[in-house]
């Protein structure tokens, strides 16, 4: 299987004063104090969520819904 590229969406938390990233077809949300920081922590989400469903058989949304 090839890689698969997935939407990222990307928001700042006044409140809370982080960046927080949330990838729409997998469910799965993280947040950083800095972009950098943030994009990396949902690419670590990505593979270990997309691992996870491989491991348990689940399917693997290929596009964002």
């Amino acid at each position: 299987m090839g890689s698969v590229r997935y939407s990222v969406v990307l928001d700042w938390d006044e409140t809370e004063k982080v960046f927080v990233a949330t990838v729409p077809a997998l469910s799965v949300s993280t947040y950083g104090d800095t972009r950098e920081e943030v994009m990396d922590k949902v690419r670590e989400a990505i593979a270990v969520t997309v691992e996870g469903l491989r491991i348990i058989g689940q399917p693997v949304p290929q596009t964002h819904p």
